[in-house]
This record gives C-alpha cells, structure tokens and sequence, in this order.
C-alpha cells in the first residue's frame, strides 16, 4: 500500500469515540448507510478557511445543512470534476432537500487556484457550491488534521505541476458532527440515500 492509499485508509478506518474507544470501520459498512460510518472520530472537526468571495467561514456557517468536504484543486484531470459532478448529482437527486445540503471544495492547489478561478469553477457545477482556500502554510496543519495526502508532481513546466492528493468526501450532519467518509467513485444514489438517513436524524 503506498503514502496515498494508506492515509486514506487511515482516515476512513480508524475514529476514536468520545470515551476512548477505538472504531474501526476497515471495509465495513453501518446498516442503512453506504459510506463508512466515522462518527465519533476526533479529527476533522472544523476548519477556519475564507471562500472564494472573501468570507471566513468555519462548519458554524452551515449549522442546519449537512456538509460535504471535498479537497481537490481546479487544474485536476479527472477525479476533481468526477467528483463534482457526482456531488451535483447528488443534490438534484434530494429534490426539495438539496437546499439543506452543502458541498464545500476545499484546494490543495493555493498557489493557482485564485479566488476568481475557484468561483468560475463552482459555477461549472452548481451556483450554491462553495470553494475554500487558505495559504500554503496553514493548509499543510489543515491536511494533519484531516488526514489528507496532497503531494505536488513535477511537470513540463514549473508551473505545470500535478497535485496527488486523496479523493474521499467527508459528511458532516446538521449538527456539524463529522459522520462519514464516501470514497471517492461511490455512486451518486448512494450517497443521497445517506444525506436522506442523515436529515431524517439530526
């Protein structure tokens, strides 16, 4: 298992609950939910990033929504709008619910990614898709507690860079608990079908 691999499967596996006890959620699945069941964890628990129309935001700003946070950066070939599409999906899928759902993107590419541009994405996907940044520096403290791999590759050009970096989304509740981790490639039924148990819950 290689760097990437092995802290995605860290990060999905292993939470630690609120008593001390070790959850391990290796490959397995809680009845009624298809993403990996991570409650209780103790990391990734809020974040302090400012969104691509200059607000500071932390997970308090979408207090009533579940939350789904995915890190990734404009410049990505495939797993990015793969991604995004997929989250897209996802909302149309909630109908009348698909307002209580927010998708945040997170970039692991602050150097290119600019406000201006992480703005144009979102709206490649949907208007109310909400893209974060924050400097180098802080990103790096932001990736430990998040578990999150990011690693830049070298390409052509200086600034023609590859950014490897993990592809799971984390599923916060209306509450702001941090509940789940969807792979990346789960399908788009499923994941609203656990948005759906998520609302009906909290």
């Amino acid at each position: 298992m290689n760097k990437r691999n092995a802290l995605q499967w860290m990060a999905a596996c292993a939470a630690v609950t609120a008593t001390g006890g070790l959850v391990s959620a290796c490959g397995e699945k809680t009845p009624g939910f298809t993403a990996i069941d991570i409650t209780g964890a103790d990391y990734a628990l809020d974040f302090a990033l400012t969104d691509h129309n200059g607000q500071s935001r932390s997970l308090k700003d979408f207090a009533g929504k579940v939350v789904l946070l995915f890190f990734g950066y404009i410049y990505c070939p495939d797993v990015c709008p793969t991604t995004m599409t997929a989250l897209a999906e996802v909302k149309k899928l909630l109908g009348k619910n698909g307002d209580r759902l927010q998708v945040l993107f997170v970039t692991v590419d602050p150097e290119r990614d600019s406000a201006d541009l992480l703005k144009a994405y979102m709206g490649n996907f949907d208007p109310s898709f909400l893209a974060l940044y924050t400097s180098p520096e802080k990103l790096k403290a932001l990736a430990k507690d998040y578990k999150l791999y990011y690693k830049k590759e070298p390409g052509p050009t200086p600034t023609s860079y590859s950014v490897d970096h993990s592809a799971g989304t984390y599923v916060y509740d209306s509450l702001g608990k941090l509940r789940l981790y969807a792979p990346y490639g789960i399908a788009a039924q499923a994941l609203a079908s656990d948005i759906e148990l998520l609302l009906k819950n909290t």
